[in-house]
């Protein structure tokens, strides 16, 4: 979880230091929704535009809100909620509290009744 106002080189430091991918954005206030950086949007709105990652925050290319699962969805329904919607990553919400990300190879590679939860 990081603030929405790091910039994106920061990010990209983070992001190597501690192999996490993708990056949550943290909500502002109670009301607000959570965000989300893959490295696909850094590359599309950032390198690809010329952007100056130093001069670009995170909030200006995030995605958001999210689409979030359930830790007790069954993996199937999973999957088809990452296919319908174009999903790579998905935060996994348990009591209002983010609990991991999962993302489709992992799904694949580990899932067979209900989701595994990495915590990058």
């Amino acid at each position: 979880m990081v603030d929405g106002l790091m910039t994106v080189e920061e990010a990209i430091l983070k992001m190597r230091e501690e192999g996490a991918r993708p990056l949550l954005i943290e909500k502002r206030h109670d009301h607000d929704e959570l965000g989300m950086v893959l490295l696909s949007d850094i590359a599309r709105k950032v390198l690809a535009k010329d952007r100056p990652p130093q001069r670009v925050n995170l909030y200006e290319i995030m995605n958001k809100p999210v689409i979030t699962v359930s830790p007790d969805m069954d993996v199937r329904y999973c999957a088809r909620l990452f296919e319908r919607y174009n999903l790579s990553h998905a935060p996994v919400i348990e009591n209002g509290d983010v609990v991991g990300v999962i993302s489709m190879p992992q799904m694949v590679l580990n899932g067979l009744a209900s989701i595994e939860i990495s915590d990058d």
